[in-house]
């Protein structure tokens, strides 16, 4: 199994370091794992070279989960180096969004380009959510607003369990993680190449976050998969794989 050595830790990732091709780091969202990105991993490894990682305390990685954007954003830069990788495309889904915005905010000299998937430059979480959480209670109604209206029963069923099965202080850091962050008027910094995606039925964060991504990220494209849900890429993955293969065939050709 690949881990890589980052301040003397073991992290977890799934890919193969040594492919060639673009790297394209794949980044979870709160409370996640690098499994929701094997669908991407197996679907573009034609166009690139797609890794996925466990964050800090999540999956099969070490450490602990953090509770500011900015620690995990530092985190995949200590990763990015410890790996050998000069520029990269940096994906993000949610929570993993927000740190790939912070991310090309302040190392964009790294970045190829950025992919952000159901995420957006603000994320509130709901104080209730949060409450529970303090308390040690993952809310069972977090599931709930994950998929689309197509999600199968079987993926709802084991998207349910991962929630619940998920240690609260980890949701507790993350979420937290989302909602102190914060960067609006900082979006016109970011010039490096934007693919957006959104699902049309996501609740948690829902289009009109996306569209305001497009209007001010200086080089954002957007691509709404419809009847999709928070989870795209796992919903309609053959839809997000090829909107994240026109967009990495667009990048060799401006090369």
């Amino acid at each position: 199994m690949p881990y890589l050595k980052v301040d003397m830790e073991e992290y977890y990732y799934a890919g193969d370091l040594s492919r060639p091709g673009i790297p394209v780091i794949f980044c979870h969202g709160s409370g996640g794992r690098h499994q929701h990105w094997l669908l991407q991993l197996k679907g573009i490894n034609k166009a690139a070279n797609p890794l996925a990682i466990d964050l800090p305390g999540h999956g099969r990685s070490a450490g602990e989960p953090m509770n500011a954007v900015s620690s995990y954003r530092e985190w995949i830069h200590r990763f990015k180096q410890a790996a050998g990788i000069d520029n990269f495309v940096l994906a993000g889904h949610s929570l993993g969004g927000a740190i790939t915005l912070d991310y090309a905010l302040n190392y964009p000299g790294d970045l190829l380009a950025i992919i952000l998937v159901g995420t957006g430059c603000r994320l509130r979480v709901l104080p209730a959510f949060l409450d529970a959480l303090k308390e040690g209670v993952v809310p069972a109604a977090l599931s709930d607003y994950l998929y689309g209206p197509d999600a199968p029963h079987e993926m709802r069923k084991s998207g349910r369990r991962e929630v619940l099965d998920t240690k609260p202080e980890q949701y507790y850091a993350d979420l937290n993680a989302c909602n102190n962050f914060e960067a609006t008027d900082q979006l016109h910094r970011i010039t490096c190449p934007s693919l957006i995606i959104c699902g049309s039925e996501d609740r948690l964060t829902p289009v009109k976050y996306s569209k305001f991504l497009e209007e001010n990220l200086v080089s954002g494209q957007l691509q709404v998969i419809e009847r999709a849900g928070h989870m795209v890429m796992l919903e309609k993955p053959e839809k997000v794989n090829q909107a994240i293969i026109n967009f990495l065939g667009s990048l060799a050709e401006g090369s």
